[in-house]
């Protein structure tokens, strides 16, 4: 289930559910039925539950809920504010199925609770929470009392990830049929606790028409296109990736880059050097090739062998004139090309050279920016939400963005997106952004199309981290790569 399915996308498959003969109510049914199950699981011991419903089919569902839990022997305490009568139809069937009193939400609901359901508003919410309930979302963070939220925790836009007003903190989230983005975009993901999917009877066969774009970055996504070595294959047959080294105060970059590329599987990996560091890099070196590349010239000239199909810039190489000739120098080259750090900030005050490069090619290129680069590089879009704003990047410079972070967005010119969950809070440490880049060039050399490289370098690049822990510093990554490789060889 790698779909992510945005408020409108899943309002459409619900749509379409209907259309093909699977009743509102029955949806509805199954899906407060899971969230009960998943409160009885969690919570086998508890005897009162609040549930808190909302003026939506959300709160259809949690009447639902109330309903099953107290067939399950639960005290519920219900609360719901407003007309039954105006609820959307088949929440207020549901309401009118619950025949348990009800009392107006306020901290009052939650007084003698073990646990609450949270069905207040779902992933569609529109605008901000404020005044009572944004109180009431409050209380219960500071009550500490465990949580099932329904679909997602109210207050958390499932579209953006984004918190509007105030939103619920949950031990657990119940999710149906598919998960939503901001079930894994920051600051959402932080909200929602354990996240699972239950299956209301919306059939799969809705996707075909609905026709996602965004995906969870989960090894299915692109593990079929990922180039494992065969028997016949030889090292020029696994691709040659150049990484662009900076000046002789500044190559530990790109040699991460370097070792980063020659773990992941490239047949041979060439750090181009410039002359006063080409001792340097060489003493540091050996199965990592060195040649001088002092400038721009240099640099066409060593990409020239057509062997030499992938070429990382950026690291390392300082921001300026001469690294914009670098990159303009790559982009004429028939090499795939991974921009990084200096690579992109060099282009901060004028990008159209940048993005009239990336055009008149047809290779690969990867511009691999965190949240600083990217703001330099497309400052008019910094403000919108993570995904939004790497797909307007992807389409603006025609070439796949990889926005990192602690929810890495990889987004392809054609719109299709991944988002990465699987990471760790061991990367915030120097260099490891660059091994990442190295990683995305040795995919690129071996021939993977850019957005599966980049969507799987991602992911290993997090799942790394995760295997190695605490004390990861960036030289780490490269070593622990061969761990991962031999997990996702078993699933291959």
């Amino acid at each position: 289930m790698l779909e992510l399915l945005t408020a409108e996308e899943m309002g459409r498959a619900d749509e379409l559910a209907i259309a093909g003969g699977v009743s509102g109510a029955t949806l509805m049914e199954n899906a407060g039925r899971a969230v009960a199950e998943e409160v009885a699981r969690r919570f086998p011991d508890h005897e009162n539950v609040a549930v808190l419903c909302g003026p939506g089919n959300n709160g259809g569902d949690g009447f639902v809920a109330a309903r099953h839990l107290e067939e399950r022997g639960y005290a519920v305490r219900l609360g719901f504010d407003g007309d039954e009568a105006r609820l959307p139809a088949d929440a207020a069937a549901m309401a009118r199925r619950y025949t348990g009193p009800r009392e107006p939400l306020g901290p009052g609901s939650i007084e003698v609770a073990d646990a609450v359901v949270d069905g207040l508003f779902g992933a569609g919410l529109a605008r901000p929470v404020e005044g009572k309930l944004a109180r009431l979302i409050e209380s219960v963070n500071a009550s500490n009392l465990p949580v099932v939220a329904i679909d997602v925790p109210s207050g958390i836009d499932g579209t953006t990830g984004e918190v509007r007003g105030a939103a619920i903190r949950a031990a657990a989230t119940v999710t149906f049929f598919r998960l939503k983005p901001g079930h894994l975009l920051m600051p959402g993901r932080t909200y929602c606790g354990e996240v699972s999917v239950a299956d209301i009877g919306i059939p799969a066969k809705v996707l075909d028409t609905i026709a996602p774009k965004t995906f969870a970055n989960e090894p299915a996504l692109w593990r079929r296109a990922f180039p494992w070595p065969r028997p016949e294959s030889h090292k020029y047959a696994r691709g040659h990736a150049v990484v662009v080294s900076g000046p002789v105060h500044s190559t530990g970059a790109a040699r991460l880059g370097a070792r980063g590329a020659l773990r992941i599987g490239a047949g041979l990996v060439t750090v181009a050097s410039p002359r006063d560091a080409l001792q340097v890099n060489a003493g540091e070196l050996t199965a990592i090739m060195v040649r001088e590349a002092d400038d721009a010239s240099g640099l066409t000239s060593l990409l020239a062998d057509r062997r030499k199909n992938a070429v990382l810039l950026g690291p390392g190489v300082g921001v300026g004139e001469r690294t914009k000739e670098l990159v303009l120098a790559a982009l004429r080259s028939g090499a795939a090309v991974v921009l990084d750090a200096d690579a992109l900030t060099s282009f901060a005050e004028d990008q159209a050279p940048l993005f009239a490069a990336i055009a008149a090619r047809n290779a690969a290129v990867v511009l691999t920016p965190h949240d600083g680069e990217f703001t330099r590089l497309f400052p008019d879009l910094a403000a919108a939400p993570k995904l939004d704003r790497a797909r307007m990047a992807a389409a603006r410079a025609g070439a796949v963005i990889v926005l990192k972070g602690a929810d890495t967005v990889v987004a392809a010119p054609s719109g299709i997106a991944s988002i990465n969950a699987t990471t760790s809070p061991y990367l915030a440490t120097a260099g490891t952004g660059d091994v990442l880049a190295g990683m995305i060039l040795g995919l690129l050399a071996q021939g993977m199309e850019a957005f599966e490289a980049a969507s799987a370098a991602v992911w290993m690049h997090g799942t790394a981290a995760r295997c190695f822990g605490p004390g990861l510093i960036a030289e780490d990554l490269p070593e622990t790569l061969p761990k991962v490789l031999r997990e996702l060889a078993k699933r291959a």
